[in-house]
């Protein structure tokens, strides 16, 4: 496996890969990685022949009095864990090499960045759709990798590929969860062990809900509120948002039906954490 740190090397790579034809699959990361991003990895693989991985704290798409500086950041581990995975190539840059003095250029998707953690963190996904838009230039991959976990990162970066005509297959992955149920992120390392367990308490009450939607609930105040008293329940955990919404529009929904997220966000202790469910709901 290779490390290239800057754009002109990475863009040599790409000319030399793409003469022989090869497929190219990409998995942008913030770093930190684990098995969420690691099936990512594995799933590039299996569909492609060469496989990057960028590993880029991007300092644009965290607001003020966010985590950037204290992000968790290992890349002696991530560069390993990336190997065995079957990355061929980790792109390493520095902020200066994304972002050179006197950059002026942004990109940002409308309405569909306002709700959910959009409404919380004004600039955020003008910050995300920016840096994929600048890896995808440098990249050029035939399809990139993304978890559903950040369902809603998903459907605004789908959006963008759509509107701006991007040649690359946006390839959204299954939220990938530890034993107990808790969604994989690079923020759990922030859990005490008693903030942990309380956390399980998201992905419970969104099993608690496809659960009753299953057996054939359809209201949606009755769905929501259950989603609110599981959680009321933990006196560590406080709730952000909590929206049921079509998948991938974010449209209200008055009625259950089609492909639907229900989303939540919540700070347990000092750390944010976000988790969803998307299912197929028959009228």
């Amino acid at each position: 496996m290779h490390i290239v740190s800057t754009v002109k090397d990475m863009r040599q790579v790409i000319r030399e890969v793409k003469v022989e034809n090869n497929t190219l699959g990409f998995v942008p990361t913030m770093g930190y990685l684990h098995e969420g991003h690691l099936s990512l990895i594995k799933r590039a693989k299996l569909e492609n022949d060469i496989v990057i991985v960028s590993i880029f704290v991007n300092p644009t798409q965290f607001g003020a009095n966010e985590d950037y500086d204290i992000y968790p950041k290992d890349f002696k581990r991530d560069k390993q864990l990336a190997e065995t995975a079957g990355a061929d190539y980790v792109f390493y840059p520095t902020v200066e090499e994304m972002y050179p003095t006197g950059y002026k250029t942004s990109v940002d998707v409308s309405e569909i960045t306002d709700r959910l953690c959009g409404a919380s963190r004004p600039g955020h996904f003008k910050g995300v759709t920016t840096i994929v838009n600048k890896l995808f230039n440098i990249v050029e991959p035939n399809r990139a990798y993304f978890g559903l976990k950040d369902a809603q990162q998903v459907a605004v970066i789908q959006q963008m590929v759509k509107d701006l005509f991007m040649n690359v297959e946006v390839i959204p992955c299954s939220i990938v969860r530890e034993s107990d149920g808790l969604a994989m992120s690079s923020r759990n390392v922030y859990l005490t062990q008693q903030d942990r367990s309380a956390a399980l308490i998201l992905s419970k009450s969104l099993m608690k809900a496809k659960k009753i939607i299953n057996e054939g609930e359809r209201d949606l105040k009755i769905i929501r509120n259950t989603i609110i008293e599981s959680i009321s329940k933990e006196a560590p955990v406080s709730v952000e948002y909590i929206e049921i919404i079509q998948f991938p529009s974010l449209e209200k929904i008055d009625i259950l039906e089609g492909k639907v997220l229900i989303a939540l966000a919540a700070k347990v202790g000092r750390v944010r954490l976000i988790d969803n469910v998307i299912l197929e709901v028959q009228k």
